[in-house]
């Protein structure tokens, strides 16, 4: 037997560690030449990691949520061939996986002899004969509450029925008499005061769950901790009205045949780059260690997309190239690439500005965090209908608000304000849109 030591390959330009966020093997198992390995997260992207070659694996580089140096041993693995293996072997004394047992209530005790003829969750694992199994957990007393909860209780199976559906533990019933009726099961219900009934629904108290921050969801804390924390932010709202647009919406989508519905975010993005020229602060980029901002004559615009991983911005290239139909079939296969987990590195970097928006869920307004080292972000909140005054006279009309968070260190707070009037100019009489 030879053993193959695997190590972590240089993954990306620039990329000094990865993060692992899944295994794939354990210790123990037999994996195949080309099986995945593991998950690992750059700040790029996620790339998995497949096995050189076959065997059993013997040993793991560390846990999920654990970062790992380029070149170092990912995992050990003992092949059938021959060879030498490129690193000393692994002690003798290799943890195992363990198992956690958790308790269940009502459940009758064993005894400690049943404990020890029991074989270890151990065995089998990696183990040798000699592996001792973990002591069972010592027997804990019952509460009185509990001791009163084991004594039977004498009910008719209607009483029991209605207890069940009101959440009622009959444990907790005083009887008159040598069995619980339904005048006890009420008498519980008017004077008790709640203590210890639950309606069915109601909220309980539950286990603290401590969760690991790994892979996606630290890749997020830690941008946008280092946005906030660099970044002297600000926000500007401003209130549009976007009937016009919405009607125009809904002419193009009743006659747009075979391409892709539209909503409200291509014509949004189109109005940003028809502004973007006049006002090139906002399309930008702030390198904080040398100085220098970069204004950008391509908008490549971020969108931001939420996925079951967590937040990622897939960027569109070149929006101010595109017109509504591109733009809307551009936004569909980037956010079902990110969703799949199939977006490429270079569809998930190089942006200069970004979009935010919740859709319907986009509330009053939003402060969005910009996605640094760009200057700005801007986010459209949710569309309502409201009475408006158009002269004398009040007509219903569709509104929406605009925010956009800016880096105050490179906009100013007027150019900001002076920006979001152009969009609303645009927004607000959407035939200019189309105008050259």
């Amino acid at each position: 037997m030879a053993r193959y030591s695997f190590r972590l390959p240089d993954i990306g330009e620039g990329i000094a560690e990865a993060e692992i966020v899944a295994w794939h093997v354990k210790i123990g198992e037999r994996v195949e030449e080309d099986a995945q390995l593991a998950d690992m997260m750059t700040d790029k992207a996620t790339v998995e990691m497949e096995s050189p070659v076959s065997g059993i694996v013997v040993e793991l580089a560390g846990e999920v949520g654990d970062l790992i140096p380029i070149g170092s041993t990912l995992a050990v693995i003992e092949t059938d061939g021959d060879g030498d293996g490129d690193v000393e072997a692994p002690p003798a004394d290799t943890p195992a996986e363990q198992e956690i047992v958790a308790e269940t209530p009502g459940a009758e005790e064993a005894s400690a002899a049943e404990v020890a003829e029991k074989p270890s969750p151990l065995q089998g694992r990696g183990l040798g004969d000699g592996a001792k199994a973990a002591p069972a957990p010592a027997a804990v007393p019952l509460s009185p509450e509990g001791e009163r909860e084991r004594k039977a209780v004498l009910a008719s199976p209607a009483v029991r029925a209605r207890a069940k559906d009101l959440g009622v533990d009959l444990g907790q019933v005083q009887a008159e008499g040598d069995r619980i009726r339904h005048a006890d099961l009420d008498a519980f219900l008017r004077y008790s005061g709640g203590q210890g009934y639950h309606a069915p629904g109601a909220s309980r108290a539950r286990a603290d769950q401590p969760i690991k921050v790994i892979g996606m969801r630290r890749k997020i804390a830690e941008n946008m901790a280092a946005s906030k924390r660099a970044i002297p932010h600000f926000t500007y709202v401003e209130e549009m009205d976007v009937t016009a647009l919405e009607e125009m919406r809904a002419d193009l989508n009743a006659n747009r045949g075979g391409r892709p519905k539209l909503t409200m975010l291509p014509f949004l993005i189109v109005a940003i780059c028809r502004t973007i020229p006049q006002f090139p602060m906002i399309n930008a980029r702030y390198d904080d260690e040398g100085g220098v901002v970069t204004r950008y004559g391509a908008v490549h615009l971020g969108m931001a997309t939420q996925t079951d991983a967590g937040l990622m911005v897939p960027v569109i290239r070149d929006a101010q190239d595109k017109n509504v139909w591109q733009l809307a079939s551009e936004i569909t296969r980037l956010a079902e690439a990110a969703r799949t987990g199939k977006a490429k590195v270079e569809e998930l970097t190089g942006g200069t500005l970004t979009v935010t928006s919740l859709g319907p869920l986009g509330g009053i307004a939003t402060t969005p965090v910009i996605n640094r080292p760009e200057v700005a972000i801007i986010g459209p909140n949710k569309i309502v209908e409201r009475p408006v005054f158009d002269g004398d006279e009040i007509r219903r009309a569709k509104l929406m608000n605009l925010s956009i968070s800016c880096d105050h260190r490179v906009v100013d707070g007027w150019d900001a304000a002076s920006y979001v009037q152009a969009l609303k100019k645009l927004v607000e009489t959407p035939v200019l849109l189309f105008a050259d």
